[in-house]
């Protein structure tokens, strides 16, 4: 079970950044060209934020059933947080991605309450970005890219 899960939550990855890179795109594309925000916008920004939140899902089950977890119960959080990788893929990776999430959520959820084009793909650029730069700051690139 945990290698499946492991491996659907690295795959689907790749399309997270990808999806989150293009609405971002889209956004600041759509206001540097001062463009109404049109359906096809809503749904890319849509979309990016429904394949993010099934991304933590499947991160959320992975945590709970990884051989991390269980060296962490273990150890006790003073070792984890003695231990680097264990720290990283415990602790830092959770947490800074759901704060990632929370802010690509408040960034969907304060479009929906602009009424002008150009604050809507404002707030879905700039909090998109910023969930897009936390996500891949905290991406565990020896072990995803091997």
């Amino acid at each position: 079970m945990y290698r499946g899960i492991l491996d659907l939550h690295s795959y689907w990855a790749f399309a997270v950044l990808v999806l989150l890179l293009l609405a971002a795109a889209n956004a600041f594309l759509g206001l540097s060209a001062k463009r109404a925000f049109l359906s096809k916008d809503r749904q890319i920004a849509l979309i990016a934020l429904i394949f993010t939140h099934l991304q933590f899902v499947f991160g959320l089950i992975l945590l709970f059933v990884s051989p991390y977890m269980e060296t962490a119960k273990q150890l006790g959080m003073g070792g984890v947080m003695k231990n680097a990788e264990l720290r990283k893929m415990v602790v830092e990776h959770p947490t800074i991605n759901l704060i990632a999430i929370i802010l690509i959520t408040v960034g969907w959820s304060s479009h929906k309450r602009a009424a002008d084009s150009s604050v809507k793909f404002k707030k879905i650029g700039i909090f998109y970005i910023i969930g897009l730069i936390l996500l891949l700051s905290r991406i565990p690139w020896s072990q995803w890219l091997s």
